[in-house]
This record gives structure tokens, C-alpha cells and sequence, in this order.
């Protein structure tokens, strides 16, 4: 969906994710309902809510890989699929999955920069950026879980885009790795770059973040610069009010 004819920059500001009424039903299960919620550049927003809440299903309709039933899904005012350049424009890392065990690292980067038609010269940047260009050769694998949280996130950087949508990023990494990306994502963000992570890492989020979405059972609970969260004490006490978890 392309903004309407007259729509200027103050309305959709450039890589700004807005999300409007998405809905999603898989049969009898409602995986979210009226999730509406902004994701502002230059900020790094954590998308907080316990297994199941419905944040990889939101992620997925906001990257058109799962139709929404209702709703709308927009980065800079268009959907992904409209985006001139999608996959230069947003670089997506959902889960540590899809790497071709007898592949190295390295090469399972040349074939994705391939299809954005860049060369070597950036695959070597982003295995320098990631902390994995020692291990480049080798079979992917044999990567740990945190190597390939490595890869997985050197692919979506392959493109330099302005987007960055991040499902448990941390998932595998060593505490010396949870603070490289804490470094690296709020670096991005300082670039002026959107960051969205999703996560259920409290701690760590509340380490990261600048603004917190929280969803619960498929619906926005809350949303709100960090702040506002942990006014009154850590953020997993304002969450755990929110989703009615037990202390």
C-alpha cells in the first residue's frame, strides 16, 4: 500500500514503522488483535512480551510474510512489499535458521549479498562488524547458536539499511556477546537508524532500549519510552503487572 497522493514526509517520516489494527487468526487462535503501535528512527524500541504473545506473528505480518486478516503494516508509509529496495531498506533477522550446514560462513553471505548485488568487499565488512570473520571459512554447521545469532544478523546487515527488525537477538550469546550487540544496536540507533528487537530478556531490554511496546495474548498492553516504565522501580515489575505474570 503506497501513501495516498499529497502525503508528505511529516505524515510518514522516512523508515518510520507504523503499525494499524493488524489482526491475525489461525483458526480458532486470534495470534494478535487491533495491534497498533510506532517505531520511531533513531531509537532502539524493545518489543516485550512473554512466548506466545503474538510479537513474531506482528513481526511477520510487518514484513509481508504472513498476511494480515486486517490492518496495515507501513515502513516510511509503504508496505514491505512496495519498498522500492525491501531487502536494502529492512534487514530482518527472525530466527538463527536456514544456514546450509556444508556452506561457511562466508559464502552463505556472497550468496545473499548476490541477490542485493553487492560483492565481497561487504560481505567482508559485515563479518568484521559481527566479530565472526575469524571463523568465516568454516562450516556453518559447526557454529554454536551464538555464531549464527552472529551470521544470522551479519545477513541482515548485508544491505546497510535504515531498518533493522531483530526477533531474540540474544538468544545464545555469551554475556561478552549480549553486550557487543548492546553496543553495536544502540550504535545503529545513534545513527539514526530504526531498531526494533523483540525480546523477553527483561533485563537485558531494560539495558538497551530507549521505548518499550509490551504485548500480551495478542494485544498492546502498553507502549511508552522506557521511562515511563521504570518510573517506579526495574522494568520487569511494570511488565509483570501488565501481562498479569506471578511475581
Amino acid at each position: 500500500m503506497r501513501p495516498p497522493s499529497g502525503t508528505d514526509t511529516a505524515m510518514h517520516p522516512p523508515h518510520r514503522l507504523e503499525l494499524r489494527g493488524l489482526a491475525k487468526r489461525f483458526g480458532p487462535v486470534a495470534a494478535a488483535a487491533d495491534v497498533a503501535f510506532d517505531v520511531e528512527p533513531g531509537r532502539v524500541t524493545g518489543f516485550l512480551g512473554p512466548n506466545g504473545s503474538g510479537k513474531t506473528t506482528t513481526l511477520r505480518m510487518l514484513l509481508g510474510l504472513v498476511k494480515p486478516d486486517a490492518g496495515t503494516a507501513l515502513i516510511g508509509g509503504r508496505a514491505y512489499r512496495d519498498l522500492p529496495a525491501p531487502a536494502r531498506t529492512v534487514g530482518a533477522a527472525l530466527e538463527a535458521k536456514g544456514l546450509h550446514p556444508a556452506r561457511s560462513g562466508r559464502d552463505h553471505l556472497r550468496v545473499h549479498a548476490a541477490f542485493l548485488g553487492l560483492g565481497d568487499a561487504r560481505v567482508d565488512a559485515v563479518l568484521e562488524q559481527t566479530g565472526i570473520a575469524d571463523a568465516a571459512r568454516r562450516r556453518a554447521g559447526g557454529y554454536s547458536t551464538g555464531m549464527r545469532q552472529r551470521l544470522n544478523l551479519a545477513t541482515a546487515l548485508l544491505g546497510d539499511p535504515p531498518v533493522l527488525v531483530l526477533d531474540e537477538p540474544t538468544n545464545g550469546l555469551d554475556p561478552a556477546g549480549i553486550a557487543w550487540l548492546r553496543a553495536l544496536l544502540k550504535g545503529l540507533a545513534a545513527e539514526g537508524r530504526t531498531v526494533l528487537v523483540a525480546s523477553h530478556v527483561l533485563a537485558e531490554a531494560e539495558r538497551l532500549v530507549d521505548d518499550v511496546v509490551v504485548m500480551h495474548r495478542g494485544r498492546i498492553a502498553a507502549t511508552g519510552p522506557l521511562a515511563a516504565f521504570t518510573r517506579r522501580g526495574p522494568l520487569e515489575d511494570a511488565f509483570l503487572d501488565l501481562t498479569g505474570a506471578p511475581a
